[in-house]
């Protein structure tokens, strides 16, 4: 059975060439694009991923199938195993929110290196939070306990207008910009799912530490339960000029 396609995958390729196209999803995560790229025709799909566990969840996920047109890669996006001028479509769906800014302009050098002289770039990813919007508050939190463990910040919100610009510096102009989602709808799951990213931290750290933050995780997850707030964009770009 094929795997479900969010709407936002969707509606971000709905205006693009995939059909008989070579992709690759970059930042894989639990496979939505690699999904998306795949029912829409793709002729081939590289979900790279350097989470094994995502590498994993997405050959589970969509390799029954269509196991002849994806190649999962478990690699770091600076530097792929791909070949220089290979892909014909390259996406990155909620991948720059969780690039620092010291990887970022790295990551778009790498996915310029592998796509062709004409390819394609689809990236759709999370504006800034409003200040005031309770989930801003969870983001700080898990911005804090990466800081503490990691030296840098888990998530990165820019605006539209910054990534437009940092891969405009490497070559690619941008054919449209889309919104998503407005409000973005923050379910309890994705909630969780960040409040987890907190409690994996906490427990690297001394208790008297590492307990108040995975307690404040919970008690702000508990407080909001839901929220829709924020917006997510789509920006789509050609190498070279349009």
């Amino acid at each position: 059975m094929a795997a479900d396609v969010p709407e936002t995958v969707t509606a971000a390729l709905a205006d693009r060439q995939v059909e008989g196209q070579v992709c690759l999803e970059a930042g894989a995560g639990v496979g939505n694009t690699t999904a998306g790229l795949l029912a829409a025709g793709a002729k081939r799909v590289y979900a790279v991923t350097n989470d094994a566990d995502h590498a994993a969840t997405v050959r589970e996920r969509v390799g029954d199938g269509s196991a002849d047109r994806l190649v999962v890669v478990e690699a770091d996006l600076r530097a792929t195993p791909l070949a220089t001028d290979s892909v014909d479509l390259v996406t990155a769906h909620g991948l720059c929110n969780v690039l620092p800014p010291a990887d970022l302009d790295a990551v778009a050098a790498e996915l310029t290196r592998v796509a062709k002289s004409d390819g394609r770039l689809v990236v759709d990813d999370y504006a800034v939070p409003p200040a005031d919007a309770a989930v801003t508050r969870l983001f700080a939190l898990e911005n804090a306990a990466a800081r503490v463990v990691d030296g840098r910040p888990a998530l990165a919100f820019y605006p539209p207008a910054v990534l437009a610009a940092v891969f405009a510096d490497h070559g690619w102009a941008i054919e449209r910009k889309a919104t998503l989602l407005d409000p973005v709808p923050w379910t309890e799951a994705h909630l969780n799912a960040h409040a987890d990213v907190v409690r994996e931290y906490a427990a690297t750290l001394p208790d008297s530490l590492g307990e108040p933050l995975a307690a404040m995780a919970e008690d702000l997850v508990a407080a909001i339960g839901s929220e829709r707030a924020g917006t997510m964009y789509s920006l789509a770009f050609r190498l070279g000029d349009v």
